[in-house]
Order: C-alpha cells, then sequence, then structure tokens
C-alpha cells in the first residue's frame, strides 16, 4: 500500500488542523494505522493508532486534543489535531502496519507502511 500524507501548514497557538492520509494499492481497512510525529533534531515519536476493530491509543502529550477518523470509501485517515501547542510542530507521517502489536504499537518498527510526512508549525 502507498501512503500519501496531506493537510499540514501553519497555524497559531490553540488553533487546529486536519491532517488526511490516503491509502493506494490495497484497501485501508486491511491495515492497522498509526500517526506519528519527528521534530527538528528529535526522534520520530508516537501520536496514536488504531486497529481494525476501531480501538484507539493516543499518546498522553495529544489525549484529549487529537481525535482519528477514517473513511473507508475514499481510502483515507484523518487526524484532527486541536488546541495545537508549538510543541506539536513537527512532521507527520502516517503509517500502516499489518499486524497488531497491543503492547509495542507505539513503536515505529511495528508498521510496514510509511507515507512521506506532512509539515506541521505551530507559532506562539
Amino acid at each position: 500500500v502507498q501512503l500519501q500524507a496531506s493537510g499540514g501548514g501553519l497555524v497559531q497557538a490553540g488553533g487546529s488542523l486536519r491532517l488526511a492520509c490516503a491509502a493506494s494499492g490495497r484497501t485501508f481497512s486491511n491495515y492497522y494505522m498509526g500517526w506519528f510525529r519527528q521534530a527538528p533534531g528529535k526522534e520520530r515519536e508516537f501520536v496514536l493508532a488504531f486497529s481494525r476493530s476501531g480501538n484507539t491509543y493516543y499518546a498522553d502529550s495529544v489525549r484529549g486534543r487529537f481525535t482519528v477518523s477514517r473513511d473507508n470509501a475514499k481510502n483515507t485517515v484523518y487526524l484532527q489535531m486541536n488546541s495545537l501547542k508549538p510543541e506539536d510542530t513537527a512532521v507527520y507521517y502516517c503509517a500502516a502496519a499489518n499486524n497488531w502489536y497491543s503492547r509495542t504499537y507505539y513503536y515505529t518498527t511495528r508498521y510496514d507502511y510509511w507515507g512521506q510526512g506532512t509539515l506541521v508549525t505551530v507559532s506562539s
């Protein structure tokens, strides 16, 4: 499957953005999905993941502010980001996994396919 992330941009602190991750090549619903981000000079970190059963797991830093949804008809996953903070500034990546690891879903190595990333900049 090929993943294409979009929707990044510049937003003021407190604002909102919605990122999209469009998949091609195979039906989206066959995969477990995740969002990760990488700030300048830092390692890529987990944002959220959701299983095919619909359970969603959030990083503590985004819980209550970020939500995820999927449109199977469009083969697209959306990341709604509200109450953005300067520390949310990063390149955001969507990822897909063939298998679900209930204890290590937040590991980047658990994901088999990655999009190219989209930059989100939050100004203070």
